[in-house]
């Protein structure tokens, strides 16, 4: 009988299939049992794949992802903060971590990239991001694979991306390497959206508090019947938060994380910080948004919610001269393959 890692473990050399899967992925596994939760707690990758699979159906509505106007402006102009907007569109890009396809599908409807290709440790996340790309009307060729081993020949994309990816990676250099591996020469990568040491402390800290106060105050008998979540969908939560304690492996020093790309072979490279004020007002925000019934949030509220995100990431812009880089929230980087890179 094969172990609950075994079980789970992409194939790098399995062939894809005509629509860019591979027929020896395994397949989604949204309920994990008893013995694979154990196991996760000493393995962070089983852990991403259960906690991923776990969240694959949901994960859209709970991080407010769209494929609209909204996400693909956001989507773009990270892409822009961290890399300019030379050399569009780029004619094969990889995700690695792609999630339910955030990244890639959104800067495939920016005009950014051509042809999209996405990876991803969770085959509940691979279909969810192939699903997204069917209902755009273009097709994204998705593998169940691992960021330190990807299962594509040298040489083979022009672009690869990533959104909150490289912090649940064990060893993010080796990670970088792969991506220089699978770039072509003079190939970029563009990683956005990792929190940085402080950020990510902040945003835990209000997070934390912003859970207490709302699921407390939403089950006191004024409130109790309209705005709070059931039991069961609060105790999913906690569930799903300890293994997320297990999946998030790191945060990140801006030039600590240049310097790690560096080793791994890449030039020309170059980070930016996003987000001070609005990542104080976004993580409490986000939070109780899961914390309450989401039939009591209408347009009314998520219009609020992203004009004040908006806002206050203009202030942020402002506030850049002023505040050291490591302080804000989101760190992205950038690189590229040197034509003299060896495979």
């Amino acid at each position: 009988m094969s172990s609950p890692v075994e079980e789970f473990a992409p194939n790098p050399n399995a062939p894809s299939a005509p629509d860019g899967s591979s027929p020896a992925d395994p397949a989604p596994h949204p309920v994990a049992s008893a013995e694979e939760v154990e196991a996760a707690w000493g393995d962070p990758k089983l852990a991403n794949v259960l906690y991923h699979d776990w969240e694959a159906q949901s994960y859209d509505s709970k991080w407010s992802i769209s494929f609209d106007d909204r996400c693909i402006a956001y989507a773009r102009d990270r892409f822009v903060a961290a890399a300019g907007a030379a050399g569009w569109p780029y004619a094969k890009s990889l995700e690695v971590g792609c999630g339910t396809g955030f990244f890639s599908l959104n800067l495939r409807q920016a005009g950014v990239v051509d042809e999209v290709h996405v990876t991803d440790l969770s085959p509940g996340m691979v279909e969810a991001a192939r699903q997204n790309a069917r209902r755009l009307g273009f097709e994204a060729q998705g593998r169940v694979a691992d960021a330190e081993r990807l299962p594509y020949p040298d040489e083979t994309f022009d672009l690869v991306v990533g959104h909150a990816v490289i912090h649940h990676i064990p060893d993010v250099e080796l990670a970088f390497a792969e991506m220089l591996r699978v770039l072509r020469p003079g190939g970029r990568f563009v990683i956005c959206g990792e929190p940085t040491r402080y950020g990510d402390l902040v945003a835990r800290k209000l997070s934390q508090a912003t859970w207490w106060l709302a699921t407390r105050a939403t089950h006191t008998p004024p409130l109790r019947r309209r705005w709070a979540r059931s039991k069961e969908e609060l105790n999913e939560s906690s569930r799903a938060a300890a293994l997320e304690s297990v999946v998030d492996l790191h945060t990140f020093d801006p030039d600590a994380l240049a310097r790690t790309a560096e080793r791994a072979g890449a030039a020309d490279v170059r980070t930016v910080t996003e987000e001070l004020t609005a990542a104080w007002f976004g993580w409490p925000v986000r939070t109780f948004e899961y914390a309450v019934n989401p039939d009591r949030l209408g347009w009314g509220w998520a219009n609020f919610a992203y004009r004040s995100w908006q806002r206050l990431s203009a202030v942020d812009r402002m506030l850049k001269p002023l505040v050291p880089a490591e302080l804000y929230y989101n760190v992205s980087i950038t690189g590229i393959r040197h034509p003299s890179h060896p495979a």
